[in-house]
């Protein structure tokens, strides 16, 4: 009895390999990956806070997105590492849960912070003249904490309504990490209105905040196209590659993930999901920092003095 209940309780994740080296070469790659992650985001986050010049709305914005980064690094790069140098690949159903809501939460506020970068960058681009009084403290603190807390809120939605949902059919999760297809592949339940929830989801948090991305940028270019000199041009251009940059890739791993057939099943899916949750969160830092003289200048200032710390 105790142990049919401990099993039930208990959900076993697909591991990166069974072959030794490459389970070696697999962990070494992602605690790589990992410590790049939180010393890249951890330094973004430091310099925005010592330099007064960078305590802007822009760098106010960019240092939650660094948060996010961490966070969603810290929650599915430790467990994949573990699993894949571990025996026993099974999970328990709170942390599995833990591990689900945070991932949703974070992913979520992610999109929206994307969403507000791009809004403050058509303020600065299309009316300069009022971005101070329409980007003031108290409208970013706002937009942050709401941003924050409609994702934590939908999260914990739905992995309570998911984790409602009957296991019977198997406890092998065909996934790296806990995500929500895969889990009602698992139930013999109808999971119909699980998944009606999370594309109602979906459309409103991801695809409204693209939206708002696509219309703040189609203000921008025309703008832009406005400006005679080729030096304002390229001025008022360059301050927007970073975030379209950062935009295109986090984007362009969803579209992949929710175009691919079968996407709970798919390879390329799962591999996505792992560079989404774990690539990317890396890169941001290091993207936004080699475009930005600002950044780069407060580096190497605070390098000199030996005073990071």
């Amino acid at each position: 009895m105790d142990s049919n209940q401990t099993s039930s309780n208990r959900f076993i994740l697909l591991g990166l390999t069974n072959i030794p080296y490459l389970q070696a070469i697999y962990v070494l790659l992602f605690f790589i990956i990992y410590i790049t992650t939180l010393l890249g985001n951890s330094l973004l986050i430091i310099v925005v806070r010592i330099n007064e010049q960078l305590q802007t709305p822009m760098y106010f914005f960019l240092s939650n997105l660094s948060i996010t980064d961490i966070c969603l690094s810290s929650t599915i790069v430790p467990r994949i590492m573990i699993n894949t140098l571990s025996q026993d690949r099974s999970i328990s159903l709170s942390d599995c849960a833990l591990q689900m809501f945070f991932s949703l939460a974070v992913g979520g506020t992610e999109c929206l912070i994307l969403a507000v970068m791009a809004y403050d960058r058509y303020a600065a681009i299309c009316q300069p003249l009022h971005y101070n009084t329409v980007m003031n403290k108290t409208f970013c603190i706002c937009m942050a904490t709401g941003s924050w807390t409609l994702s934590f809120i939908t999260a914990f939605l739905h992995v309570y309504f998911t984790f409602q949902l009957p296991y019977c059919r198997s406890h092998n999760v065909n996934h790296y990490f806990c995500e929500m297809p895969p889990f009602f592949r698992l139930s013999c339940r109808d999971t119909w209105p699980n998944e009606l929830a999370n594309y109602i989801t979906t459309i409103i948090i991801t695809m409204c905040s693209f939206l708002l991305i696509l219309i703040s940028y189609f203000h921008i270019i025309f703008t832009i196209l406005k400006i005679r000199s080729n030096e304002g041009r390229k001025k008022s251009f360059s301050t927007c590659t970073s975030h379209l940059t950062v935009v295109s890739m986090f984007y362009g791993t969803i579209l992949v993930i929710y175009m691919s057939p079968d996407s709970a099943n798919s390879s390329i899916t799962k591999t996505v999901s792992i560079i989404n949750s774990s690539v990317i969160p890396m890169l941001n830092p290091i993207i936004y920092s080699m475009r930005n003289k600002d950044v780069k200048g407060t580096i190497r200032k605070q390098m000199k003095n030996k005073s990071f710390f």
